[in-house]
């Protein structure tokens, strides 16, 4: 080998080291970049795409509810809570939004772990506890279980709910006719988890309580009465009769519409409908329910429902397990924050002080870029303004009420069918009450959240000669919403072009 190729051979092996080292460096550089980054969950759609504007590149930031999935009803799955004890940061909007939160806060185990409550803004602070007091060793079927709810701290407030589930695994449901602090309830069959929670003044969560178990021993004493019974209720074994229709709550003055589907072949057409304010009340017949669908507008209190199945000698044939009808009222409002573009910049600087205390170093970068995004919902918050303001017709009407705090904010009327089920077809007699209400409010348009209309959507617009069209509470990350790659910005825009051909 001559002395020239040698030099030119080692000239390439130099460049050849040069690049690898730089290649490797980069690498490490990237490496070290991504284990530099803080670890955020966010709730759903609204939570992740505020989380993402303010974190930038500095945050790995996941949507825990994904596509498809109802925020309201998720259920936390063993991996989220897994990925939730190694994370930094969780953001989520408000317990009324995301129920599971109150049961998801007592499973997670991770002191360093900053939550942040995006409906608090960026300045209240922590809330006080609540103590349930009462609690026996154990109670027995048919017994009184009384419990008292106490809220430490100088807070003075008493509007409470109760809550119960079968087991962690469950959702809480709320409890009819409990609406202090003072909880009276009949032992039932089974063991079963309560929660006290309270509300402030502006309807949203102030405290709540760890769960309490109320375990069920009945020490076998009742096993004679038991075979009794079970000899007296052969002819109703297995007969089970399920409601459909039931919606997590209602507001004053909604038609509660349920369906009794009944789960073996039968001939047997004579109902009734029951309501009870509480257990401690006896049930009452309701008048003119005497088929398999009960209708019935709501007074202002919540309420038990059941439906009974008699056969053709009037006994009664089977039943259903009753269900809890939660008039919840919100002071008026909802818990759809988000959609008002001013209260949205409030979430955002609350979620940029939640990564400012997670991560102190990136607090220029945050307060930069929640800086930005305001802008843009200032912009948007503006577009909504000088659309709306010379509007003389101002009502709009809804499916559900998940509208208030932009009807609010712009001046508006929303104006909401109440109860009505998209699980549920609604009866000759409801949509013509539902014709009045489009009458009287000149209505052109009935509007439906989340993607395309649904059926019994089309035979509601088809009877009273109106439209339908969608308003995206952004709720669930939608088929629609990723087919069109709407982002939040985009979908409210999307939302004021379809309120102009109500708001005119």
């Amino acid at each position: 080998m001559n002395l020239k190729i040698l030099r030119t051979l080692l000239v390439l092996f130099s460049v050849t080291a040069v690049l690898f080292g730089c290649q490797s460096q980069d690498t490490q550089e990237s490496s070290k970049n991504e284990e530099n980054k803080i670890s955020v969950i966010a709730s759903f759609l609204p939570m992740y795409e505020f989380t993402k504007n303010v974190a930038g590149d500095r945050a790995d930031v996941q949507l825990m509810v994904s596509e498809g999935q109802d925020a309201h009803h998720y259920e936390p799955s063993a991996q989220d809570v897994a990925a939730i004890n190694e994370a930094d940061v969780f953001v989520y909007s408000s317990e009324e939004m995301e129920f599971w939160t109150k049961s998801l806060f007592n499973t997670i185990e991770n002191d360093n772990l900053i939550i942040a409550r995006a409906a608090d803004g960026p300045g209240k602070s922590d809330t006080d506890s609540v103590q349930v007091e009462g609690v026996a060793n154990h109670y027995h079927t048919g017994d009184e279980i009384e419990l008292t709810a106490q809220l430490t701290g100088d807070a003075d407030y008493d509007h409470w709910h109760w809550y119960q589930r079968a087991n962690a695994d469950e959702e809480w449901a709320a409890i009819s006719g409990q609406g202090t602090e003072t909880f009276t309830f009949e032992a039932p069959e089974e063991s079963l988890e309560v929660q006290a929670v309270v509300y402030d003044n502006n309807h949203e969560v102030y405290a709540e309580s760890e769960p309490v178990e109320l375990h069920i021993d009945n020490h076998d004493s009742h096993a004679h009465e038991d075979e009794e019974h079970e000899d007296h209720s052969d002819a109703h074994a297995g007969e089970e009769i399920s409601i459909a229709g039931l919606a997590d709550h209602y507001h004053t003055g909604d038609v509660v519409t349920l369906v009794a589907e009944s789960h073996e072949e039968t001939d047997f057409e004579h109902w009734n409908w029951f309501i009870r304010e509480d257990a401690d009340q006896d049930w009452e017949a309701v008048p003119d329910q005497e088929t398999e669908r009960f209708e019935y507008k709501t007074t202002g209190e919540s309420f038990e429902a059941k439906a009974v199945l008699y056969d053709n000698d009037n006994n009664v044939h089977a039943e259903s397990s009753s269900v809890s009808v939660l008039i919840d009222d919100h002071e008026d409002q909802d818990p759809h924050i988000w959609l008002d573009p001013v209260l949205a910049q409030d979430q955002v600087l609350a979620i940029r002080n939640a990564l400012i205390e997670a991560d102190p170093d990136g607090k220029e970068v945050y307060e930069e870029n929640a800086e930005a995004f305001v802008e843009e919902l200032k912009a948007l918050d503006e577009e909504y303004r000088t659309t709306l303001e010379d509007a003389e017709n101002r009502a709009f009407v809804v499916q559900h009420q998940a509208f208030g705090y932009l009807a609010e904010r712009y001046d508006l009327e929303q104006i909401a069918i109440g109860g009505l089920s998209t699980e549920v077809e609604p009866s000759p007699s409801r949509i013509a009450e539902i014709g009045e209400l489009v009458q009287e409010h000149n209505v052109p348009v009935i509007y439906y959240q989340q993607g395309a209309s649904s059926s019994i959507a089309q035979t509601v617009a088809a009877e009273t000669g109106t439209e339908t069209a969608v308003l995206y509470d952004l709720e669930v990350l939608s088929e629609e919403l990723l087919a069109n790659d709407l982002g939040y910005l985009d979908a409210m825009r999307q939302n004021l072009k379809a309120l102009q051909t109500s708001i005119y």
